[in-house]
């Protein structure tokens, strides 16, 4: 018998997250260190959160989780997580309830987030896309 697994990619900014779903007893890994002690504490409460809007429709202690995420910043990181989970469980369990849910309260979670940095501007310094140097008429 094969095992239900699922592969879902969440992005924010530079960071990307590659999520694995599968049958199991409810672990969630990410970058080989469990949830319950992934840092910082910001990161691992906002990704509980999206575990927590699927919890009473999908029984998680069911369902390992496996997260290996790169690039980017440390909430860039987390966001991706984020993404790649709530992808992932709205695939694993196919329910357009959860999908809604999910589109109710952060519709980035499913959609993604578009924005990117602004390139640099040719002859300009590289403090950023719209730096001028100053001028001092006196």
């Amino acid at each position: 018998m094969v095992d239900k697994f699922v592969h879902k990619s969440g992005k924010r900014k530079t960071a990307t997250a590659r999520a694995t779903i599968k049958e199991g007893k409810g672990g969630i890994i990410i970058n080989s260190v469990p949830l319950e002690i992934y840092q910082p504490e910001i990161s691992r409460l906002r990704i509980q959160e999206s575990l927590m809007l699927a919890s009473d429709l999908v029984d998680l202690n069911k369902v390992d989780i496996s997260v290996n995420v790169h690039g980017g910043g440390v909430l860039g990181q987390t966001d991706a997580i984020r993404s790649s989970i709530a992808r992932g469980l709205v695939e694993f369990t196919d329910n357009e309830e959860l999908l809604n849910k999910y589109l109710a309260h952060d519709r980035t979670l499913i959609a993604g987030d578009h924005r990117q940095t602004e390139t640099h501007k040719p002859s300009q310094s590289s403090k950023g896309p719209r730096h001028k140097r100053q001028k001092s008429y006196r």
